[in-house]
């Protein structure tokens, strides 16, 4: 019996082969998650900046996680003879800070999971960006509540016209600053409730602009109002531009956020990541960020209230 013991001659072994080969898993195709965590990261900072430059804060001030921050009242002054005769010795005036608050100024970590099953339901990109969106804005709508907070902690004014509603408020709220600030060149900043601000829109047909998830619009005496539904209706609160500061932690350049590979911008206003977590078929999210908005003198936020609704 004979054998046919020939082996088959595999041609294409002898091909000339190309590269990359097909499917293979490239830094692009893996470092989606990455990409996704700049996007966000872009998106939170690029609004709280248009917001900044909205209000007209100039003033950023980077802090370390704990720090506590002290808001001041209007300085003591205690004023020295100044009748001094030729060749005396000047006495000296004396200048006592008044801290009026203090706040401290803390890291916030959040983190988000996005399940496997949702992921294979809507795909990758609409279950996760989504939901990022949402953690997103909820992060910013909690910026601006401890701004909303600390603002509405000003002093009470009387209206110098109530019965021209919130143009009345806010020549008051001008006039108040001017004295207040009376050595410096004061940009007026005005918070209000969205009701409180929607009739003065419809006589005077205001247009609003909108930034960090709120609508402004500009007054004629240049005073910018912006509307939030965490304003008290019923009153107005208003303060310098300069009188506003934004503290924050650089959760993006710092050592916590290059030690867990965070991502983030110049600014550092929040460090953010996205990463797979096997044992649970999820795709996670994790987001920290410590940024507080404040005014610098108490004394410089005051209150106005608006006419009644049947004055």
């Amino acid at each position: 019996m004979k054998t046919n013991l020939a082996l088959k001659l595999n041609i294409q072994h002898f091909a000339t082969q190309t590269f990359p080969e097909p499917n293979l898993q490239t830094v692009p195709t893996l470092d989606n998650f990455k990409e996704k965590s700049v996007d966000f990261a872009y998106r939170f900072e690029q609004d709280l900046i248009d917001f900044q430059k909205a209000l007209g804060i100039t003033r950023l001030m980077p802090v370390a996680s704990g720090m506590t921050i002290e808001l001041f009242g209007k300085p003591e002054v205690t004023l020295a003879n100044g009748d001094v005769p030729e060749g005396d010795l000047i006495p000296l005036s004396y200048v006592t800070p008044v801290v009026a608050s203090t706040k401290k100024i803390t890291l916030k970590k959040y983190r988000k999971a996005t399940s496997g099953e949702a992921i294979q339901t809507y795909g990758a990109d609409a279950a996760v960006d989504i939901t990022d969106t949402a953690l997103i804005k909820e992060v910013q709508n909690n910026v601006r509540k401890d701004l909303f907070t600390l603002v509405q902690s000003g002093e009470a004014q009387t209206n110098l016209n109530t019965g021209n509603g919130l143009q009345g408020a806010l020549a008051t709220v001008w006039g108040t600053l001017q004295t207040i600030f009376e050595d410096d060149t004061v940009r007026p900043i005005v918070f209000a409730h969205p009701m409180d601000v929607a009739q003065a829109v419809a006589d005077k047909q205001m247009t609003l602009e909108t930034t960090f998830g709120l609508n402004y619009y500009t007054d004629l005496t240049g005073t910018i109002v912006f509307t939030s539904t965490q304003v008290e209706r019923g009153n107005v609160y208003g303060t310098a531009a300069d009188n506003l500061v934004i503290a924050y932690i650089p959760a993006g350049t710092s050592d916590l956020g290059q030690q867990f590979g965070l991502t983030s911008d110049n600014t550092g206003f929040i460090g953010m990541k996205h990463f797979l977590h096997n044992e649970t078929l999820t795709q996670q999210t994790l987001l920290v960020s410590g940024v507080l908005m404040f005014p610098e003198r108490l004394d410089g936020v005051v209150k106005v209230p608006l006419a009644s609704a049947g004055a």
